[in-house]
């Protein structure tokens, strides 16, 4: 089952895409609504649809706009591990623990919006294909054993980051958490559907020629292990998101380093989840300085 939020005309609404057709919510219920009822209530909703909309009539939209901060986790791919301190001139030391970092939710984007990117801010934006798991059960020092079990479902996003105010502010959040540098979607699958998120095929491409590619099950830390670990004294709520990492192949490690130009159109394949697609507009907002 995918699970959008869409607009039709000025009006917003969360159901299921069924087919060419989503159907909404008849509650009115945002998706973030829906994916804290428990299950039963949740079932309820399912059976009691709205009428059938043409998706040609509608414009997806981020499926969530969580409350806080999405989490993020950097370097959980070996070979992106690699690549970046080779582009560094570092020597290679992976972590013990996941890298936990965070972007404001100011930075969600649509999926098919056109990224407005201030060019006076960086001139290294960077992609970032990465898989989103969405927790759908509030829980705490979860067992790694049970980790997918509290999961809502899977998205795409893409972790679009400036490379340069990564590098100046020395500690991540600036550089990852500018306006429009999440774009996460179209939709959620749902857990049931991909039980076996560590077997997901991933790639990004830039203007049709592919920059990324690899498969989740390549990842230092599996998807389970950064729930249990993120969980550990940290209370995880329904609608919140976890971006598990990218793989090799980012601009700024490759030779010559490659950032994103004004109408560079990026996108993201995962396998069984769909694809996630933004064109990029470097424009300096008025009044600006240039």
């Amino acid at each position: 089952m995918r699970f959008v939020s869409f607009a039709q005309g000025r009006e917003g609404a969360s159901g299921v895409l069924e087919g060419n057709h989503v159907r909404p919510f008849r509650s009115g219920l945002n998706l973030a609504e829906f994916i804290a009822l428990d299950p039963a209530k949740r079932a309820a909703e399912l059976k009691n649809l709205g009428e059938p909309i043409a998706s040609a009539d509608v414009r997806l939209t981020a499926p969530l706009r969580p409350h806080k901060n999405v989490f993020c986790v950097g370097r959980n791919y070996l070979a992106h591990a690699e690549e970046g301190a080779r582009a560094r001139g570092q020597e290679l030391k992976l972590p013990d623990v996941p890298t936990f970092f965070t972007k404001a939710p100011t930075a969600i984007a649509d999926p098919d919006q056109v990224l407005e990117l201030d060019p006076t801010l960086s001139s290294e934006y960077d992609w970032e294909a990465e898989l989103a798991v969405i927790i759908g059960t509030r829980c705490r020092d979860v067992a790694g054993s049970e980790a997918l079990d509290v999961t809502f479902g899977r998205s795409c996003l893409n972790d679009v980051t400036a490379r340069d105010l990564q590098k100046a502010h020395v500690q991540w959040f600036k550089g990852k958490t500018l306006d429009q540098t999440c774009p996460i979607g179209p939709w959620i699958v749902e857990a049931s559907d991909i039980p076996d998120p560590q077997k997901l095929e991933i790639a990004l491409s830039v203007n049709g020629v592919e920059k990324q590619h690899s498969n989740t099950d390549k990842m230092i830390f599996s998807i389970a292990n950064v729930i249990a670990t993120l969980s550990r004294g940290l209370t995880l709520e329904p609608g919140d998101i976890i971006a598990t990492g990218t793989p090799e192949g980012v601009g700024f490690a490759r030779t010559p380093p490659e950032f994103l130009g004004d109408g560079d159109v990026m996108e993201i394949v995962i396998q069984d989840v769909g694809l996630l697609k933004n064109t990029v507009r470097l424009t300096a907002p008025v009044g600006a300085a240039r």
